[in-house]
Parts: C-alpha cells; sequence; structure tokens
C-alpha cells in the first residue's frame, strides 16, 4: 500500500526547491520512482499541465506519498475539477500598482481549468489553503449571483467609473463558464449602466456574448483582447493543456473584429528560447484575424510557479532546460524572477531588449498600435442597485 508521510514545518524547514521533486496522491518525479510510477502520472494528471502538487507555502503541514511496492497507486482516480462555490462581500478589486494600465478588475473565478503551467496567478491558491499545481486547475471557486453585487457597487455615491479588467489574473471564460454563465451576468450589469471594460482570454467561448460585446463596442465601452503563447498546437497542448486551441482563439480575433468589436492580441508570455521565436508569427497571424492592437509580457515566476515551471520543463523538454532558464535568469537579474516595478513585465537586459525591439518592428510592420483606443466613460449611468433601493426606506 502507499505511505503517507507528514513533515511539520514549523519544526522543520521546507524546502520549497526541492518540494517540486515529490509528488501528491503517489506519484513523483521520474528520477524517483521509474517508467511505471511515470505512467501513472501521465493517467492520473491526464488533461493537466502541472506535473506536482506541492502543499500550499502557508500551510504548516505537508503531506508526501510514496509508492511503498504494494501496486495501491494503481488504484488511485485521476484528478477531476471540483467546484465550489464562494460568496464575497465586494466584487471589485482595487490595485495601485504603477506599471499596470488599470486600477480596478473583477475576477469570476479562482483557479482556472485551463491549467496554463506559467500562470503568474497560481500562488493566489496558497490563501486558500491549497496547492498552486494541480490544485489550482482543479480544485475551483464559482463567485455565483455576484451581478446584483456588482450593481450595488456601481451604485454607490461617489462612484467613478474607469475601465474594469477582466482576466488578468485568472480566465472568465475557461470551461466551467459554459455552464456557470458569470462572466456573461456581469458583461449585463455592465452594459446596463454603461461602463467600460476591457477583457483578456484564452478561450474562443468570448464569442458567445458577442451579442452584448458588439453592443457595447458601438457605445465605446469595450476591447477584447485574445493571449497567444504559441502557434504550435503540440507544444500549446502540454503547456495550456484545456484553454482553446491557437487556432481557435485566431478564428475568435476574427469573429469578434468582423462584429465590429475592437480586439488585440497579447502575446504572452514570451517564453525565452521556447517561444520567442514565434513572435512574429503570431503578430502577423493576429494581424490578419483582424487585431488592432498588441502586447507582450515575458515570462514571470514568482514564488511557487517557478518549481511548477521547471519540473513541467524537465519532464517535456529536458533538452531545453539548462538554456530556456540561463536565458530566463539573464533578463532576470540572475534569478528566475525580479518583481521590481517597471521591470517584471518585460525584464533586462540585452536578451530583453532585443525582444522589445523585434516586437516593436513587427507591430508596427502588421499596423498594430496605430492608434490606443480609448474607453468612455461619460455614458456611465449608476444602476438602480442596492445602494439607492435602500434609500427609499
Amino acid at each position: 500500500m502507499g505511505i503517507s508521510i507528514a513533515v511539520d514545518h514549523r519544526s522543520v524547514r521546507s524546502d520549497l526547491s526541492g518540494m517540486n521533486r515529490l509528488a501528491h496522491d503517489g506519484f513523483m518525479a521520474k528520477s524517483e520512482l521509474g517508467a511505471k510510477a511515470d505512467q501513472i502520472a501521465d493517467l492520473r494528471r491526464r488533461g493537466r499541465a502541472a506535473t506536482i502538487n506541492p502543499s500550499g507555502r502557508f500551510e504548516p503541514i505537508s503531506r508526501h506519498v510514496f509508492d511503498d511496492g504494494w501496486q495501491t497507486l494503481d488504484e488511485l482516480p485521476p484528478f477531476k475539477t471540483e467546484v465550489y462555490e464562494e460568496k464575497p462581500k465586494t466584487i471589485i478589486t482595487r490595485n495601485a500598482s504603477p506599471d499596470i494600465s488599470f486600477d480596478r478588475s473583477i475576477n469570476p473565478y479562482r483557479g482556472c481549468e485551463h491549467g496554463c503551467v506559467y500562470c503568474f496567478a497560481r500562488p493566489t491558491h496558497s490563501y486558500m489553503g491549497l496547492s498552486s499545481g494541480l490544485d489550482f486547475e482543479s480544485k475551483l471557486f464559482a463567485k455565483s449571483g455576484i451581478g446584483r453585487l456588482l450593481e450595488a457597487e456601481l451604485s454607490k455615491k461617489g462612484y467613478e467609473p474607469r475601465t474594469i479588467a477582466i482576466g488578468t489574473n485568472t480566465d472568465p471564460y475557461q470551461p466551467i463558464e459554459k455552464d456557470r454563465r458569470i462572466m456573461r451576468d456581469i458583461l449585463e450589469v455592465l452594459e446596463k449602466a454603461n461602463h467600460p471594460v476591457g477583457i483578456v482570454t484564452k478561450s474562443a467561448l468570448v464569442i458567445r456574448d458577442i451579442d452584448i460585446l458588439s453592443r457595447m463596442a458601438a457605445k465605446g465601452l469595450v476591447k477584447v483582447a485574445l493571449s497567444i503563447t504559441t502557434l504550435d498546437r503540440k507544444l500549446a497542448r502540454a503547456m495550456e493543456p484545456r484553454a482553446a486551441t491557437p487556432s481557435l482563439r485566431l478564428k475568435a480575433i476574427h469573429e469578434l473584429s468582423e462584429a465590429g468589436i475592437p480586439t488585440s492580441v497579447m502575446v504572452a508570455p514570451v517564453i525565452p528560447a521556447m517561444t520567442d521565436h514565434e513572435l512574429e508569427h503570431i503578430l502577423d497571424s493576429a494581424a490578419g484575424a483582424g487585431a488592432k492592437e498588441a502586447g507582450y509580457i515575458l515570462l514571470r515566476l514568482p514564488a511557487e510557479v517557478s518549481p511548477l515551471f521547471r519540473d513541467w520543463l524537465l519532464q517535456h523538454y529536458p533538452d531545453r532546460y539548462r538554456h530556456v532558464m540561463n536565458v530566463l535568469r539573464s533578463m532576470r537579474g540572475g534569478k528566475d524572477y525580479d518583481a521590481e516595478w517597471g521591470k517584471r513585465m518585460k525584464g533586462k537586459g540585452p536578451y530583453a531588449i532585443q525582444i522589445g525591439r523585434r516586437f516593436e518592428l513587427a507591430a508596427k510592420r502588421c499596423g498594430l498600435n496605430e492608434r490606443r483606443l480609448s474607453l468612455r466613460t461619460d455614458l456611465f449611468e449608476a444602476p438602480e442597485g442596492a445602494e439607492k433601493q435602500l434609500a427609499l426606506f
């Protein structure tokens, strides 16, 4: 049978860099258990990107399960997506980051079933007592019924409208949105209030809401960006397994653009020595599909994302591991990640400058960013939400 070991972090120092060699619920890295364990791991996490599931960094105890040779790990079921209800007290999140163009955002979900291994939002699952690994992409939180909550916040006395960003943390159009329809509820409230919104997604599901988005676009209230990391279908499947294929994202750009909705492409993240050679091709393809604006973000590996990405890289592309990490560190001051304002998105050093220059030249050649669209705020009308209803009493 399997053996479980609990490590108390209050008395034993936790080594996160070593934790990336251990996997949750009975599977470990290739060097630990051999071919049979690899088969178990592949079966259990089919359709998932993360190869490990380390305990959250705030947990006092971590569990490490390993095979004792009795083959009971064969009986473990595959990871299935679990969705929990969350009842937030507020829905609009504020930020004052100097290198971000928006000061407010909405996240309909915690966790993301797209499972992008590089996702910088993964560490937020630690605040829920969960892992940033497989838990992040299989244990999700849905903020159902937040339409009325949003109405109440928009109707507060003194509220000043500015563009609300959606999709900057977890994807609002991830697979469970098909049934939950939380994003559509949000759009209905924003449309009614004539409130501007900017959307970023990796999902073709966004075209479901073309009816609302086109009406808002006619008033200058919306812009949509599709994030494309690579055009290599095989690489995309391994790196972002449950996101729309690159071709479907390009098709979504085309359909949105044809409907009169301002669209852009985010080449994000740019992974050095792995996807950076596709930069020009992605911009050219997106422009051909109808995108008018573009941006890019260098790979970010904060906190637990670093060991997750490194373990994924070792398992899928071991021959590239050393080169990818060395080039990345050359743009991060010798570290896996540098969170310094103004540099965390683009990096620094000769290689980072080269990527930035290539982007500028390619965008200009493709006719992108010739004009930056500013969304309107002067049409805003506060909804008859809870704030105004309470005033009647």
